[in-house]
């Protein structure tokens, strides 16, 4: 892990994997604000799961890992609230955190990934995995009915679709974000999924 970075947190009860998209809905002030500094420089912000407390009021307990979300779009819903669109892109690891004046919180954060990596492929004993996550896209359709097919043959696209398409419990989420070698990743699915 490299990089040492100060990065705003979104404490969830969900959470976020790298290329998995999600919805949220923003009306706290310190996440408008997040929202607005995000938009200014260019940057994201981070999503933990919550561990203690609530997604609204006093800051919650973060998970020490998480994923960089990065605003893809925003709009509003009936009611008038912003809602925005992101998309996880690459894991970190919070060694502290503090609290801002306006109750944001803000983690120091080591970054796990590269954002350039060299995929690695699948391996023969994760083969079954791929083909899974194939049948998967057939059935559920959506953004990935036109994923390039080369991407089911690599360890890390595929383990984080099927995490992310799959009925697991958020600590089962949690468990696959603190794994830095994406074929443990896949080995430990394939425990859960019991193929």
């Amino acid at each position: 892990m490299t990089d040492v970075q100060t990065l705003p947190l979104f404490p969830l009860h969900t959470v976020l994997l790298p290329g998995a998209p999600l919805g949220l809905r923003v009306f706290e002030r310190r996440y408008l604000d997040l929202v607005s500094d995000c938009c200014r420089r260019g940057t994201g912000f981070g999503v933990c799961l919550i561990l203690d407390g609530e997604e609204t009021g006093a800051p919650a307990t973060p998970a020490a890992w998480g994923v960089e979300a990065l605003i893809e779009d925003f709009g509003a819903d009936a009611a008038g609230l912003l809602t925005l669109h992101v998309r996880g892109r690459r894991r970190f690891h919070v060694t502290g955190t503090g609290v801002r004046d306006n109750g944001l919180l803000v983690g120091q954060v080591n970054w796990c990934d590269p954002l350039s990596p060299a995929p690695a492929r699948l391996r023969p004993e994760h083969a079954v995995m791929g083909t899974l996550l194939g049948e998967l896209l057939d059935k559920v359709g959506g953004e990935y009915a036109s994923a390039n097919p080369r991407l089911l043959e690599e360890a890390d696209w595929v383990g984080w679709r099927l995490a992310e398409l799959l009925p697991l419990t958020d600590e089962q989420r949690l468990a696959l974000l603190q794994e830095d070698d994406p074929h443990r990743r896949l080995d430990r699915l394939l425990g859960w999924l019991d193929v």
